[in-house]
């Protein structure tokens, strides 16, 4: 089945400039949701000289695939080549390649718009502040690291930018707050585990 559907890249090789392919693979993600509309297809049909509309759905579809897994698999630009099979000839590889990459992080950035990304804290770091003056009363300066990339949950090497250093201080009564706070949080995941267990 894939074997069939990798044939019909080479199809791409009809259209007339790099744009155009830039433009096929931008319409097929800007439509990631709704599929292609009547004058998109048309436009991508005439690019690629195609005299039937029925010989674009298998290109549509290849492309397709590849657009998912370079961004939900993450795929490096170093393994974006992996994905091709040998009979797709090397210079569409190396330009869908380009393109893929070119286009990797603005897709996978609208991914996380799509979605409530819900940070999750990778490390937390503190330290006194305010110790050594007179006039001021002691604070923790606590420094979190969040990662926001859903991406990153698979491979926590990549997309630093994916990354928010949050830094603030707390005096003690407004440590004793969050604490109450943060001791009430852990209770109720008691609660709710013991709801889910059963017990």
């Amino acid at each position: 089945m894939e074997q069939t559907i990798w044939g019909h890249l080479p199809v791409l090789v009809r259209a007339n400039s790099k744009e155009s392919i830039e433009y096929i693979l931008q319409a097929l993600w800007r439509t990631r949701k709704t599929g292609l509309g009547t004058t998109d297809r048309c436009i991508i049909q005439e690019m690629l000289q195609l005299q039937n509309e029925s010989d674009l759905d298998p290109l549509l579809v290849c492309l397709r695939m590849l657009i998912r897994r370079c961004v939900y698999e993450n795929t490096s630009k170093e393994d974006i080549p992996k994905l091709f099979p040998s009979e797709v000839l090397p210079e569409l590889q190396k330009l869908l390649t380009l393109l893929l990459h070119k286009f990797q992080r603005e897709w996978q950035e609208d991914v996380m718009k799509d979605q409530n990304i819900v940070p999750r804290l990778k490390a937390m770091t503190w330290n006194m502040a305010n110790l050594d003056k007179e006039s001021a009363d002691p604070a923790a300066v606590i420094n979190l690291k969040f990662s926001l990339h859903p991406f990153q949950l698979q491979n926590d090497g990549q997309f630093h930018s994916g990354e928010q250093d949050v830094k603030f201080k707390l005096a003690t009564d407004s440590i004793d707050m969050m604490l109450k706070a943060m001791h009430c949080i852990r209770d109720q995941f008691s609660t709710v585990d013991e709801a889910l267990n059963g017990h």
